[in-house]
């Protein structure tokens, strides 16, 4: 979803402003002249015409730039991730055992997320850059600066309405978030590779093998258990030592009486 609303915010835009320009003599003004731009933003194709306040002749002119690189970069990886992200839905949905089979499935995943991970952050820093730089072209006032009959202080050149740039502030808002989203899923998708089980097996593999040597000698060994010590159970359980008490107690008084 935030693939699909960074690429259509910047790639279905399409802006427009207006420019006035009163000259000396009216019948030569044009109050009215439209300038339409739109995605990839190849601003130096977009031509308008403007009059020049010297009789009925007028001047075909062009905005200045060409920002369709930048701007184009980020749709692309808008629209790859976006595919990206259908496709491993659908594995992970419907082909979980084939994700899971061999490792192979996790540590691809966990690479490309790594990859569109800079790439996001890559293009939305050069689309905000680009984006910086189609404003400033697209300026009214700067469109005013490019009209020979703007530089006679006898006429008056005003601009009428500048380009709303609102969705393209918001494509390069999705464009960060995308890159966030994507960065802390790295972790995520890490835990489901053999490296992140690899490293959970080393210290338990550790612990198994210290707690094994602490039986196998030290304070476990069998010298306290049946071989001799406090915890023999014969020192003191045994009924031959004790237990035997009944018959030295009837032999005693019948053999002194006797001796009597």
């Amino acid at each position: 979803l935030f693939a699909i609303f960074a690429f259509a915010t910047c790639g279905g835009y399409s802006g427009e402003l207006r420019l006035s320009v009163d000259c000396a003599n009216k019948s030569e003004s044009d109050l009215s002249i439209d300038i339409a731009f739109a995605y990839p933003f190849r601003l130096h194709e977009v031509n308008f015409d403007a009059p020049t306040c010297e009789g009925k002749r007028r001047e075909t002119l062009s905005l200045i730039g060409d920002f369709s690189s930048s701007a184009e970069f980020f749709v692309t990886i808008a629209v790859f991730a976006f595919l990206y992200s259908l496709a491993a839905t659908v594995v992970y949905i419907f082909f979980q055992n084939k994700y899971r089979e061999n490792n192979r499935g996790p540590l691809i995943d966990f690479i490309v997320t790594v990859v569109f991970s800079f790439l996001w952050l890559v293009s939305s820093s050069a689309w905000a850059k680009g984006l910086s730089d189609v404003k400033i072209a697209t300026d009214p006032d700067e469109v005013l600066l490019l009209m020979s009959a703007c530089k006679q202080q006898s006429n008056k050149c005003l601009p009428v309405r500048s380009p709303v740039m609102s969705s393209l502030n918001t494509s390069v808002v999705f464009g960060f978030l995308n890159f966030i989203l994507w960065a802390g899923n790295i972790w995520f998708v890490f835990k489901e590779t053999g490296w992140h089980s690899s490293g959970q097996r080393h210290p338990a593999d550790t612990m198994e093998k210290q707690s094994s040597g602490y039986n196998q000698g030290g304070y476990n060994q069998d010298s306290y258990g049946p071989s001799g010590g406090y915890n023999q159970p014969g020192s003191y359980g045994q009924v031959g030592e004790y237990g035997q008490s009944q018959s030295y107690g009837q032999s005693g008084p019948t053999s002194f009486s006797n001796q009597i």
